[in-house]
């Protein structure tokens, strides 16, 4: 009982803004309906805006959005936290040195830099991201109930057109791989969003560089959040 309001102390605050979200807009009723929509959105005025103040500044990002927009609160967040705790800290380890592994809400953003992932001006996979991936893919298979978002981002040089090419294919370059290793493909919504969703500003050159990168947010499909809302007690264990 003590672990339970532990956890709830600690995902209320986030499943309350997820709430809100929702509330907020019809968009948000499947994963891979919100994450098409939200290609360059920006969180709204009022009560959405009051929300995503709340995660931080990095609201407006993309991957941040899609965890927050698919939280479903209460004691199934909590479940469902729990079960994203476990695989989060396993994900650290499959990664080290190639992505940043964070816990937002109900869900897990890891951001990869693109200049570990690929060589300059490539979406080809360098050596040593294809190691950490395929063992990153591994636990992806583990937790097989997910969804997750790959997106691609770039910098401002160059145009407009090329840059979303770009994102689009450095997206799918580690989709597919991810794929190769079994991670099914039906579990991933793969897009490009070009320069339009910046961490940082373009005018500096380790601005340019934290915006050359892939994000993937990884959250609850269907399956797990009907099992966290009837208390499943396969997902209190985190599987």
């Amino acid at each position: 009982m003590k672990i339970i309001k532990s956890s709830i102390n600690r995902y209320l605050t986030l499943s309350v803004c997820g709430a809100i979200l929702l509330s907020a807009t019809t968009s948000c009723n499947s994963f891979k309906k919100l994450t098409n929509e939200q290609k360059g959105a920006i969180i709204g005025v009022g009560a959405g805006a009051a929300a995503g103040a709340a995660i931080g500044s990095k609201s407006k990002n993309p991957a941040v959005y899609a965890i927050i927009g698919s939280a479903v609160g209460g004691t199934a967040g909590v479940f469902i936290g729990r079960y994203m705790d476990k695989q989060a800290a396993k994900m650290k380890k499959d990664l080290e040195g190639v992505a940043e592994v964070e816990r937002v809400g109900e869900g897990i953003k890891v951001t990869m830099k693109s200049g570990v992932l690929f060589g300059f001006d490539s979406y080809g996979l360098t050596q040593q991201s294809k190691d950490n991936l395929a063992k990153f893919a591994e636990t992806l298979k583990t937790y097989e109930d997910t969804n997750i978002l790959v997106a691609g981002h770039t910098d401002n040089v160059g145009t407009d057109s090329y840059n979303m090419k770009l994102s689009e294919k450095r997206a799918n370059s580690v989709a597919s791989f991810l794929n190769d290793y079994g991670v099914k493909r039906s579990r991933m919504s793969v897009i490009g969003y070009g320069e339009s969703s910046p961490l940082a500003e373009n005018t500096t050159e380790s601005g340019r560089e934290q915006n050359r990168r892939v994000e993937l947010a990884i959250v609850a499909n269907d399956q797990l959040k009907k099992d966290a809302k009837n208390g499943s007690s396969e997902v209190a264990q985190n599987k």
